[in-house]
């Protein structure tokens, strides 16, 4: 069975676009692969430093995931820093990752724009760690998105550079990998494209929004002031909150303020309305187990145990052979 590595942002709440589109995928996958899904909270340290609340931003992620469907008995969920023999590996890639090749890194020159009194060796080498996290498990899968493919090719040059050093055939190559349907695009309420932290809180509606938050966010989303002709194109405002209508409402409840769009005769009003309840339907089960998953403080801490032990199976097996390989040898 082919082993896929996914990396969870340690940082960020999901919300709808993040539900109906990977986390859907990483239910289906956890069903046909070897999976390992990992809270990223190494990683947040080369933008946040000093968190504020590390331990529970990762509880709060954990939760939101068993949530939405991972299953830790099917796959391996669990949390970066408590498999040490990641870092490990880590420092050995960084032994043969040259300066030059990391600074070319796009991910890494945007960040020194955005803080450049933040540059850290951290930072510098995410790419490296982001390759041991991967390699760790000897995975061949890894679902990324466009903004990651240049981080997963340096994966590739690190675990075959590793390869050529010791003359050995020892870390697959890992490719970007994503179920063959069509994937799931959720708009904003902005109007102004995909749904998405990064946008603002206002753009996203997150899974665990109260009744109330997702009625105000969906009552302030941009409309304009309603069509002037029968069968006019929709803007992209209010395509957007169409679409969203089309996830989470019934065929006819889409139909039905289609229809009065199409006749001139649509009360944004009343449309905004029906989707914030249909919202809320959607999203009531989800929130219901996330709140019962985060009392559950017991269930939890056999969760991320359970996890631990499986990732550090893989993984401690992997560094004892890259030891060997290497030359390291106990006295």
């Amino acid at each position: 069975m082919e082993t896929v590595v996914s990396g969870i942002r340690s940082t960020g709440k999901l919300h709808l676009g993040n539900y109906y589109g990977a986390v859907t995928n990483f239910v289906k996958m956890q069903n046909e692969y070897n999976c390992y899904f990992f809270i990223a909270d190494l990683h947040s340290l080369t933008t946040h430093p000093t968190p504020a609340d590390l331990h529970g931003n990762v509880k709060h992620v954990l939760v939101e995931y068993l949530a939405a469907g991972i299953d830790p008995e099917k796959a391996t969920i669990y949390v970066q820093s408590d498999i040490p023999e990641i870092s490990e590996l880590y420092l050995y890639l960084n032994m043969n990752a040259y300066l030059g090749e990391l600074e070319r890194s796009t991910s890494f020159k945007d960040k020194v724009r955005s803080q450049p009194d933040n540059v850290n060796a951290g930072l510098l080498t995410y790419p490296v760690l982001m390759a041991a996290d991967i390699i760790i498990h000897k995975a061949t899968k890894v679902p990324v998105g466009k903004d990651q493919e240049q981080h997963l090719e340096m994966a590739r040059t690190f675990g075959n550079r590793f390869n050529r050093m010791y003359n050995v055939e020892y870390f697959p190559e890992p490719y970007a990998f994503t179920f063959s349907e069509k994937l799931v695009k959720v708009p904003g309420l902005d109007g102004k494209g995909k749904m998405g932290k990064s946008e603002g809180e206002g753009n996203a509606v997150f899974l665990s929004d109260t009744p109330e938050v997702i009625r105000k966010k969906v009552m302030r989303a941009v409309t304009d002031g309603g069509p002037t002709e029968e069968n006019q194109a929709k803007p992209d405002a209010i395509q957007n909150l169409f679409d969203l209508m089309k996830i989470v409402s019934s065929a006819d409840t889409y139909s039905h303020f289609d229809e009065l769009y199409n006749k001139c005769q649509i009360r944004y009003g009343d449309f905004k309305k029906q989707l914030a309840e249909d919202m809320i339907v959607a999203t009531n089960p989800l929130r219901e187990r996330i709140n019962d998953i985060a009392s559950n403080s017991d269930y939890l801490r056999k969760v991320s145990k359970l996890g631990a032990e499986k990732a550090r199976a893989s993984a401690s097996k992997t560094l004892e052979e890259v030891r060997k390989i290497i030359g390291f040898k106990r006295f």
